[in-house]
């Protein structure tokens, strides 16, 4: 994804966020960029808005409205919030800059905590003149999307980076018309395919699935409540209908949920209640990390509704109640359209693309697949953008990549029997359908982590490129591992030739490098490629010298994960240097020194189980794959201690 840049706008005016109607004659405060307040006036009586809105509900006391005047009626909305928007010399002057840059979406954040002007329909806007696509819907002719926020004291503290685990509530009482819950389902189930274990039924993949989604069919607010209290879930998607909180003054809205031990009952719940529902209590009564996003597939859940009392719409109620990101819908929302949102967000989210981009994308979707609906315009998202979204959600993305590796990975070493320890126990399944198999995934790893390296966030940052070749590199090494069981030596030795060639470009881009430094004196060294060099110890030997030097640097001054994996970089060069030391190498010394560092690493390790496993995982290479006299015992005692720890684990 390309980058972005946010332009952030607030409108500001004096009294309390509630008890105000819209006036032309109000008068409000407009902050963009860095230029001093511009006064704007809204041009709407609030009841004259009320009603312009009401066209846009599709249906009016059961007589369906014209597209013709819907069409006109968002037209006319839009031009005249362009026209407002364009009183605003700052903000014109950041969308006529963005004129030049067409890779780059603007995101505009549009910070508004009066009541009142949640009602605008600020996404719908046209164009402001002398900008790019004047005249035509902002969000759709350029590179721009919207999103909303309220003024806070303090910023919301954000952690985006963390691993998916997705809460799918929906409620369908019998007197209201059926959700689409089995489409909603099947969408978001295609969402997590990639993270989910590759099986020969798909009946074995259930267990994966339940790890990462959770249905909760007939939902209340207390199962709701319950879910939220037993599990840490990070993306909350609520399917059910909107409807007027009954006695509510000027028809503020709520979700329609099932009735607590009333199965054939609803209640419409507000957005303060839905909102303690979702955040939950952890066993000590203090408040649990909430979900970082909450999607709502419900009719009216951006809808502000009455300005009269405190409080906004469900979304507005949401994001207030300190929930990052919230995507609903301003306008009644057609089933199709909640459908596509739900598959096109759930995708994008967890592919790790930026939320800016994937709301741009779905509102292109829902033109162009439902161009008879304004569902493009409806979409609103209330949305914390800190100043380090960016880097947060490349690490999420850099994460998720990863993960989605290890499952093809499993897959291709389950087709070679490569999870048996006994090479004789070994089975390779028919050979004709494997090969294929084997020939699908290994290219999809290869183009997956190819465009991986070549992103933006890779592009501007040396040590990140360098990490992503790196990545690349192991692949090609496990790939090559998967096809010498496969018994083709062809495959094997052009997987392991591409790995060395990536390593040694990853050491040039970042020499201080130690893991890509040694990955790659790991990989010459090895049988398959041994040859290739005359004079190897020779050529390599002052890498490794250096390698060593950089990761002894690393240790002494380290914390916490980076030192486990600098105690793991010295015991394989103590290994290595069997093959790179030259006459001064001493292998008892060598292997007292592997033994010390493995013992740090389980003992560094002793919360976190990956690193001694990945560890040992290379350790176990130097026997099974690249098995060399000169460090078989090394790796031996290296195992000793690492299979010990595995043990009492």
């Amino acid at each position: 994804m390309s980058e972005i840049r946010d332009i952030k706008l607030e409108f500001l005016r004096s009294g309390p966020a509630h008890n105000q109607l819209l006036s032309p004659l109000t008068p409000y405060m407009a902050l963009c960029g860095a230029e001093g307040p511009v006064s704007v006036y809204l041009p709407f009586e609030h009841s004259q808005l009320l009603n312009r809105l009401n066209r846009l509900r599709y249906v009016i006391d059961g007589v369906a409205v014209a597209p013709s005047q819907r069409e006109a009626e968002l037209q006319e909305l839009g031009e005249t919030i362009a026209h407002m928007l364009g009183k605003i010399p700052a903000l014109v002057s950041e969308l006529r800059s963005a004129r030049a840059d067409t890779s780059r979406l603007v995101n505009i954040r549009l910070a508004i905590s009066a009541y009142e002007l949640g009602l605008v329909p600020f996404e719908a806007t046209m164009a402001p003149a002398d900008t790019t696509g004047s005249g035509a819907p902002l969000l759709l002719r350029t590179l721009t999307n919207m999103t909303r926020e309220i003024r806070r004291g303090q910023p919301l503290k954000m952690q985006w980076n963390r691993a998916p685990k997705i809460l799918f509530a929906f409620a369908s009482p019998p007197d209201l018309p059926a959700v689409p819950a089995q489409e909603h389902l099947e969408a978001l189930r295609r969402a997590i395919d990639p993270w989910i274990g590759i099986r020969d039924a798909a009946e074995e993949r259930v267990t994966d699935v339940r790890k990462v989604l959770t249905v909760l069919k007939n939902a209340t607010a207390r199962k709701i409540s319950d879910a939220c209290q037993a599990a840490d879930y990070t993306h909350v998607h609520i399917l059910a209908h909107g409807a007027p909180i009954p006695g509510s003054e000027g028809r503020r809205f709520g979700v329609v949920l099932g009735k607590e031990a009333d199965p054939g009952g609803h209640v419409v719940v507000d957005g303060q209640s839905l909102a303690m529902a979702l955040k939950g209590l952890k066993s000590n009564g203090l408040a649990k990390q909430p979900p970082t996003v909450v999607t709502l597939a419900t009719c009216d859940s951006g809808n502000a509704g009455s300005v009269m009392t405190p409080g906004g719409s469900i979304a507005h109620e949401l994001h207030a109640q300190d929930i990052p990101w919230v995507i609903a819908s301003q306008f009644p929302l057609w089933m199709r359209a909640s459908s596509i949102a739900a598959e096109i967000l759930y995708r994008g989210l967890l592919t790790g693309n930026d939320p800016r981009w994937v709301l741009h994308e779905l509102r292109q979707r829902l033109r162009i697949d439902l161009p008879e609906t304004h569902d493009w315009a409806s979409l609103v998202a209330y949305a914390v953008v800190a100043p380090d979204l960016q880097s947060q959600v490349d690490a999420f993305r850099s994460r998720q990549t990863k993960r989605k590796m290890e499952v093809k990975f499993a897959r291709m070493d389950d087709l070679v029997g490569a999870n048996e320890p006994d090479p004789a126990k070994r089975k390779v399944r028919d050979t004709a359908v494997v090969g294929l198999e084997l020939e699908k995934l290994s290219l999809a790893v290869r183009a997956d982590l190819s465009a991986w390296c070549d992103e933006p966030a890779a592009q501007r940052n040396p040590k990140e490129k360098a990490e992503r070749l790196g990545m690349r590199a192991a692949s090609e090494k496990r790939i090559a591992i998967v096809y010498t069981l496969f018994k083709d030596a062809p495959h094997s030795a052009a997987a392991y030739r591409k790995s060395r060639e990536l390593y040694e470009a990853a050491v040039q881009i970042e020499p201080v490098n130690h893991w890509v430094m040694t990955q790659f004196l790991s990989i010459a060294a090895t049988p398959a490629l041994a040859a290739d060099e005359a004079a190897l110890s020779a050529e390599y030997g002052r890498w490794w010298l250096t390698a060593r030097q950089l990761a002894e640097w690393q240790l002494r001054s380290a914390a916490a994960i980076d030192r486990v994996w600098a105690h793991g970089t010295l015991a394989e060069l103590e290994l290595l240097g069997a093959v790179y030391g030259g006459r001064a190498f001493n292998g008892k010394t060598a292997r007292s020194s592997i033994v010390a560092h493995c013992q740090e690493i389980c003992q560094l390790s002793a919360q976190d189980p990956f690193p001694v496993f990945s560890t040992r995982r290379q350790f176990r290479r130097y026997i099974d794959h690249w098995p060399r006299e000169e460090w078989k015992e090394l790796a031996q005692a290296a195992l000793e201690v690492l299979d010990r720890a595995k043990a009492n684990g």
